[in-house]
């Protein structure tokens, strides 16, 4: 069955990580029903939630995404960018055990979640302010006695290679064509944000549905016109953190026999 860890939204989020954005004030209690209807988005795709223990004294912990990249094969534990952001893995590893063989991402490399695109046995890594060549290098170590080939790739203006690009099926992507070349993906079909939605190209891909933000409504239009199952959420207050729907969620399988998920 598919299944999301996942985690509250700590009560002092306002102090988060910024690299792209003016910090303004965040709606604590709007968040966290953003964060409960993303939940019920997750459960409405058919994916079991997994909650993680609350981190309150960890603004930025939320966004399960960047601590772990999971594969059927291995769990690798990453090593935040973000100094600040180290102690969220422990719990995250701690989880994951449960379910897969750990590997970790060691000084001097730095991986965050947000900058690996996966497109079947193809990882890419966006090589950020908050992932370099040796988190690179030591994934690709990881992963490719599975049969995975891990590749770098360029981003700018944004966070995350994931801020610019995401997948939403097979062979297909959607992203902002200002922040990074798409023909570096071999994917065959393309769906480019609208021009007025420049962060709209995060789109969590869960049992062929596409969950993905109410505030860029001319985006999802062009993902219906297209074919996509979109499951539109409200994200508004997490983006304030520079977080999307796929920051929220590390989504893998994992076999029937485990525990159930609530």
């Amino acid at each position: 069955m598919v299944v999301a860890l996942t985690r509250e939204v700590s009560p002092t989020i306002d102090s988060c990580e910024l690299t792209h954005l003016q910090r303004e004030p965040i709606d604590l209690e709007a968040a966290r029903r953003q964060h409960r209807l993303y939940l019920e988005a997750l459960r409405t795709c058919g994916c079991g939630v997994l909650p993680l223990k609350p981190e309150p004294d960890l603004p930025d912990s939320v966004f399960v995404e960047d601590t772990a990249v999971v594969v059927d094969e291995v769990a690798v534990i990453t090593r935040p960018g973000a100094p600040s952001r180290r102690p969220e893995t422990v719990s995250v590893a701690e989880k994951l055990a449960e379910f897969k063989p750990l590997a970790k991402i060691e000084a001097p490399g730095i991986l965050d979640g947000g900058d690996v695109l996966r497109i079947g046995h193809r990882l890419f890594v966006g090589l950020s302010s908050r992932s370099n060549q040796a988190g690179l290098q030591q994934l690709r170590l990881f992963l490719e006695p599975y049969g995975y080939e891990v590749e770098a790739a360029t981003v700018t203006g944004c966070l995350h290679l994931k801020s610019a690009v995401t997948a939403i099926g097979r062979d297909a992507v959607l992203a902002n064509p200002a922040w990074v070349d798409v023909g570096q993906f071999g994917v065959s079909t393309v769906i480019a944000v609208d021009p007025a939605e420049g962060p709209g190209a995060n789109a969590l891909l869960v049992n062929s549905r596409l969950i993905y933000p109410a505030e860029f409504p001319l985006t999802r239009r062009r993902l219906l016109n297209a074919g996509f199952d979109v499951v539109p959420v409200p994200a508004s207050e997490l983006a304030k953190a520079e977080g999307a729907v796929t920051c929220c969620s590390v989504v893998f399988s994992t076999p029937t026999s485990s525990a159930p998920p609530i």
